[in-house]
């Protein structure tokens, strides 16, 4: 993870489409597994990257709750759709992690828990929210405390190197401007490297702007001019566009759930919840996990894995005697006002930057943003 560093305007450029194909030459060549977005059985999935021209050009996404759809675009952005049901959390804290192993021998068990070196990744098209569910985390694993660090997410961290893009659109599920994490790209966040697509009938091309020594560096070695007062008006102009489609949160949700832990809107959701997680598959900063130790039929070989669960399952609040959370409206509760509200408690801000893919990938359409809106209403009934 390369050191923050300001984004002065010397750190600012102009590339053409085609340089794009030189920044994904110039990142494998230094050693790096570049992974950016595609298109894959209907959705925009994240994946490993060899050229720009396996970027998803002329797509765009369709999203409500519930609806997931990729139509043609008005025109061949490359960053024209906003998130699918990936997220980067599947490279940085993967769905299943072998954590050690252990062979049988003449005195015993031989544990091993050094893992084969992994290449450092490389992202391309980081998503302002995603930057904050990034950061969150970097606190949920230790990385910015220092404090219980998990080493296999550290590691993968402080090695990978971002390079975002700002949005030109929202999706209809979107709701970053009030969790203050979008659609911009702000200096405060940690990136490389961020992209603002500029494309009408005279040009394609991408201004680009550098927030460390090591993007700059990256920068210099691309093909550029420098960006004029209209590049810049223009970047602006389509984050605006993108700030006035997104949807909104509840002001003051954090306090409005923590004093309605038993208000009969659960039960609502309830009835609708199908309790199949989901939400918590689909998001950026959902941490839950699980650990499973498997062995050979011979008994001489055995591993244990880490894999991601979820807060949903009847099975994750199990101590002796049964489930704590036994109803759905009880599991619903919990990840809701963990997400947006206890989740300040722990580690300092909200657990939720507004991506909307819980509310897109939901299969009945349940909207978190909807949800919080009708507790809210409900209050003075």
């Amino acid at each position: 993870m390369a050191s923050k560093t300001p984004a002065p305007a010397d750190r600012a450029g102009v590339i053409a489409r085609a340089a794009l194909d030189e920044l994904v030459a110039l990142l494998a060549g230094r050693g790096y597994r570049v992974i950016g977005p595609q298109l894959r059985d209907g959705a925009i999935v994240y994946d490993d990257l060899a050229r720009a021209d396996q970027l998803p050009a002329g797509w765009i996404d369709q999203q409500e709750g519930g609806s997931y759809r990729l139509v043609r675009g008005p025109d061949a952005a490359l960053f024209g759709h906003v998130v699918g049901p990936h997220s980067w959390k599947r490279f940085l804290y993967p769905p299943a992690q072998k954590l050690w192993q252990a062979e049988r021998s003449a005195g015993g068990f031989t544990v091993t828990t050094a893992a084969e070196p992994e290449p450092p990744l490389a992202f391309l098209g980081v998503r302002a929210c995603e930057l904050h569910a990034i950061a969150i985390q970097d606190r949920v694993f230790g990385v910015e405390s220092g404090d219980f660090t998990d080493s296999g997410y550290a590691a993968r961290r402080q090695a990978a190197l971002l390079v975002a893009v700002n949005c030109g659109r929202a999706a209809g599920t979107c709701f970053c401007v009030s969790m203050q994490t979008g659609p911009k790209v702000t200096e405060d966040l940690a990136y490389d490297l961020v992209l603002t697509e500029l494309l009408d009938d005279r040009r394609h091309d991408f201004l680009v702007t550098a927030g460390t020594a090591r993007g700059a560096e990256l920068l210099a070695g691309l093909p550029q001019r420098p960006a004029s007062a209209a590049d810049l008006v223009e970047a602006e102009a389509a984050s605006a566009r993108a700030a006035v489609q997104s949807r909104a949160m509840v002001p003051g949700v954090a306090d409005l759930l923590r004093q309605n832990l038993e208000h009969r809107h659960w039960d609502a959701v309830a009835e609708r919840c199908l309790g199949c997680a989901n939400c918590t598959m689909v998001c950026p900063t959902c941490f839950c996990s699980t650990v499973e130790d498997v062995t050979d039929l011979s008994g001489d070989h055995a591993e244990r894995w880490r894999k991601w669960d979820s807060c949903y399952t009847l099975e994750f609040s199990y101590i002796h005697g049964g489930g704590v959370r036994r109803e759905t409206a009880a599991r619903y509760r919990q990840w809701i006002t963990h997400k947006l509200s206890s989740w300040h408690d722990q580690f300092g801000s909200s657990g939720c930057t507004g991506c909307g893919r819980c509310i897109t990938w939901c299969p009945v359409g349940i909207d978190i943003t909807a949800e919080a809106r009708a507790i809210r209403d409900a209050e003075g009934s």
